[in-house]
């Protein structure tokens, strides 16, 4: 029963791997707004007011590919940084006035992303393989 409230490597790692596999979900997302994104970009909310063809640039860009480096582990802190700031926007200037159960997608997804931020991506990634690669040829230089 201990081993069962332990909170060790393996039941971290896991539980950091299904975090990251959750934020395929956001592909759902990106993949719809990369087809279409010549019908679309035009109609999309400029919050910064660099264009709407931009934000919408962007947007994709947080949605689909930082996405899909999250799933996978790689560069996973740096793919982070887009989703946060793409899904803070969403969530309190796009739909800011908006009833909380209109942000609670958004707002689930941003806890995911600042989590994971945080902890970094655990030992089941691309990020881990690469470090302890490298960490093995600076010991045998």
């Amino acid at each position: 029963m201990k081993s069962f409230l332990s909170s060790k490597a393996l039941s971290i790692d896991a539980g950091l791997l299904i975090l990251r596999l959750c934020c395929a979900l956001m592909l759902l997302h990106g993949w719809p707004k990369f087809i279409d994104f010549k019908e679309n970009s035009g109609d999309w909310p400029d919050p910064f007011h660099v264009g709407t063809t931009v934000s919408y640039a962007l947007t994709v860009f947080a949605e689909l590919f930082c996405s899909v480096f999250v799933v996978l582990g790689l560069f996973t802190r740096i793919a982070l940084v887009p989703l946060i700031i793409c899904l803070i926007v969403i969530v309190f200037n796009v739909h800011g006035g908006d009833p909380l159960e209109d942000k609670e997608h958004g707002l689930l997804y941003l806890l995911i992303y600042l989590s994971l931020f945080l902890t970094g991506p655990g030992k089941y990634s691309l990020d881990s393989l690469i470090e302890k690669r490298w960490k093995n040829d600076r010991e045998s230089h």
